[in-house]
């Protein structure tokens, strides 16, 4: 099947080719999210930014779940709060508070998750970091969401809190588990407790901004197929994500390398690796010196290649 033809797909269909591959476990943090909000709302934003923030960033966030889940998705990560947040000032929490419980309490959330029958978990060491903090109330209710979605089977919606470095919360586990069992946990064991239940390894993860790959421990491989979108996440759409799922199932899925190639395909090979030796896939520059970063331009293809 050739792009064209996989573009063109009903989305049920692109959702069967989906699943014909296995469950998918995907990683996708929704970064730029004011950025974007004030590119395509700016009065609204400027008017009250809270407000435009909870209720059309929220619209947004459930927008794109649906989209993966529509699409085949079953199983999704998605980080949304780190450590480095905590050291960030009063008025960055006065926003981040209420949206730590805006995905626990908010009735749109809760009517998603119950539409799409969605299992929510929150993953990481969330009471290490958010325990006697401003944020602590957002513990009770991560705890009231997963026991309020248990029942729900279709897809699994996971959370990331805190979720850099699983070291001191893998430990904790091992450590009670022991003293249960009397025996140290195996590694599917350590993926359900610190899940909240058992998570396969990751098929593809998709970031933003500077190429970096994060929050998703114990369940990276170095088999996942890394993505990165020049504009803010919000913006994936159906095309994008697409573009994205025909690469997965179809373009990398190859056998190891072969290197039975004609002469000319040879001489091709060469031209193309000298013209590029000093392109560097992950090189950026800021745009006039702020702090918006931007990958350089890459690759320079030959005639014969771009006809491919």
């Amino acid at each position: 099947m050739n792009f064209e033809e996989f573009l063109n797909l009903p989305t049920r269909d692109v959702a069967a080719l989906t699943r014909e591959n296995g469950t998918k476990v995907v990683v996708f943090p929704i970064n730029g999210t004011r950025r974007w909000l004030q590119l395509e709302y700016p009065e609204q934003a400027a008017a009250d930014f809270m407000e435009t923030y909870f209720k059309l960033g929220g619209e947004r966030h459930i927008a794109l779940y649906k989209l993966f889940f529509d699409h085949g998705i079953e199983t999704l990560l998605t980080p949304i709060f780190g450590p480095d947040l905590l050291k960030r000032g009063e008025a960055y929490q006065q926003m981040m508070i209420p949206a730590l419980l805006w995905i626990a309490k908010d009735q749109e959330f809760l009517d998603f998750y119950d539409a799409y029958d969605v299992r929510v978990h929150i993953y990481g060491d969330t009471y290490r970091y958010l325990k006697n903090t401003a944020y602590e109330p957002a513990l009770a209710a991560f705890e009231e969401l997963a026991s309020r979605t248990a029942g729900h089977s279709r897809y699994r919606l996971f959370f990331g809190v805190c979720a850099h470095d699983p070291s001191e919360k893998i430990a904790d586990i091992a450590v009670k588990f022991h003293r249960k069992h009397s025996r140290l946990p195996n590694k599917d064991e350590i993926v359900a407790a610190y899940y909240g239940e058992h998570v396969a390894p990751v098929d593809f993860f998709i970031g933003f901004d500077q190429f970096s790959a994060f929050d998703m421990p114990l369940i990276a491989t170095g088999n996942e197929d890394l993505y990165f979108t020049i504009s803010p996440s919000p913006y994936l759409d159906t095309y994008a994500l697409r573009c994205i799922l025909y690469d997965h199932l179809y373009t990398r899925q190859v056998d190891e390398a072969s290197y039975t190639l004609s002469d000319e395909d040879w001489h091709t090979l060469k031209r193309f690796y000298t013209q590029n030796r000093h392109r560097i896939l992950g090189v950026g520059q800021r745009y006039k010196d702020s702090n918006i970063w931007y990958p350089n331009t890459q690759i320079e293809l030959l005639p014969q290649m771009e006809n491919d």
